[in-house]
């Protein structure tokens, strides 16, 4: 990580695209006095953007002060993608309108959990949550039917948490078994019981979700294990940055190896740097640009953040998606002129399937997703310089998860800026919005 920042701010010194925003005031572009529709959108990560911990960060209501009217309407559609997952949307919602002295919708907040309501073919099954705060209530609130937390397994089976030798029964003491079988695991962040999350899960990993067997190690396959909230730190008060629910899935994923000799599965990873993210993330600024009645297509997204591995990696994934994509229906509109089934004007009506939940929230409007990155949170802009700035990609700890591949281009900002007033300044400079005419 100080390597890749050191290259990031000597590269910007040497004139690329890394260009260090100084704040300037724009006079006029608060957004008020705009008379056209929107065509672009804001994905506003919380912490290390606008709260550090519990503590708002000052640049903050300045910046959505430019971002709604005099009737406290946003004029641009904004969402908050945040990988926290310990609350429900509406109290992340009524937090955020209290930080920010706005009015804060709950279908304004993506928690890391929210694409888990398209997961609808594990709503019906028994399944295992671990996290912190109201999961059985985080749980239902996004589709699933039949939960069973950590606490609930423990009570079951009191012989299992043995770590904590004051936790221990004082008497010996036999399963209760009154619960179902689980049939799959869900993570939603990191639990206040590093031990007894750990163990329990891998009980039931390793015993095909029955605690009353033994372990069976020798099997290739495991339980369906759904992860929420990659990130290895994140920024609170502390001068350094904290574990965050990344570093307990190595724990749980280097358990499991060293037990099994195998790789731990997931049937899908959800939060930042996640493309799946991102996406649901547009179905919401599009959903919220239809609510508003602006008919102009989002074709534009902007992603702030301070964190290079999440936000800044995951912002610019999504765009490469988006490239991608266009490409593909480029090169399938000339398929079907080549081959009589269309015209030079016309543009394939078929929805590219590769990933499926395409067909869950229809086609992306945009065509790109710009990342911008802020100095008040994981980013440090101060580090010490490297002698040799040539051999900083070479020394760069990826502190992505274990599945996503490190490419030094996907955390290249678009833009690096100092704080997220000066973002939202940027932002509405780039789109030319918000100028009278």
């Amino acid at each position: 990580m100080n390597a890749l920042t050191a290259l990031l701010r000597s590269t910007s010194c040497l004139g690329s695209r890394h260009v260090l925003q100084q704040r300037v005031a724009v006079p006029g572009r608060c957004g008020l006095c705009s008379k056209s529709e929107p065509s672009f959108g804001l994905l506003f990560d919380i912490d290390g953007v606008l709260v550090r911990g519990k503590t708002p960060i000052p640049a903050a209501k300045r910046a959505f002060q430019k971002l709604v009217d005099a009737k406290g309407q946003f004029v641009v559609p904004v969402v908050f993608v945040t990988n926290a997952g310990n609350c429900l949307r509406q109290k992340k919602a009524d937090q955020l309108s209290h930080i920010l002295g706005v009015p804060i919708s709950q279908d304004q907040v993506m928690m890391s959990h929210s694409p888990l309501r398209m997961f609808k073919k594990y709503h019906d099954k028994y399944v295992l949550v671990s996290g912190q705060g109201p999961v059985l209530d985080i749980a239902k609130n996004v589709g699933f039917t039949n939960v069973v937390s950590i606490d609930m397994l423990r009570e079951s089976f009191p012989l299992l948490d043995m770590v904590d030798h004051n936790r221990r029964p004082k008497l010996p003491s036999l399963p209760v078994v009154n619960l179902p079988r689980v049939e799959a695991v869900v993570l939603f962040g990191e639990p206040i019981r590093w031990e007894t999350n750990l163990q329990l899960i891998i009980d039931v990993l390793l015993t095909n979700g029955n605690l009353s067997n033994v372990y069976e190690t020798t099997h290739s396959t495991h339980l369906p294990l759904l992860a929420c909230n990659m990130d290895l730190m994140w920024m609170a008060e502390a001068h350094s940055p904290r574990f965050g629910h990344g570093t307990f899935m190595v724990c749980l994923e280097s358990i499991y190896k060293k037990i099994t000799g195998k790789d731990l599965k997931y049937e899908a990873l959800m939060g930042k740097p996640s493309e799946l993210t991102y996406h649901f993330a547009e179905f919401l600024i599009r959903e919220q640009a239809a609510e508003r009645g602006w008919r102009a297509p989002i074709r534009s997204l902007y992603a702030i953040g301070d964190n290079l591995m999440t936000d800044i990696y995951g912002a610019n994934l999504y765009n490469r998606y988006l490239e991608e994509r266009i490409a593909r229906n480029t090169t399938k509109a000339v398929a079907n002129m080549v081959t009589g089934t269309g015209t030079p004007t016309s543009v394939p009506q078929e929805v590219d399937m590769d990933n499926g939940w395409e067909s869950e929230l229809a086609s992306p409007s945009a065509t790109s997703c710009k990342s911008i990155l802020v100095c008040t949170g994981v980013y440090n802009p101060h580090m010490e310089l490297p002698k040799d700035a040539n051999q900083c990609i070479k020394e760069t700890v990826f502190h992505g998860h274990r599945d996503f591949r490190f490419d030094p281009a996907l955390v290249e900002p678009e833009r690096i800026v100092e704080d997220v007033d000066a973002a939202v300044e940027l932002i509405f400079e780039m789109e030319k919005f918000g100028t009278a005419v």
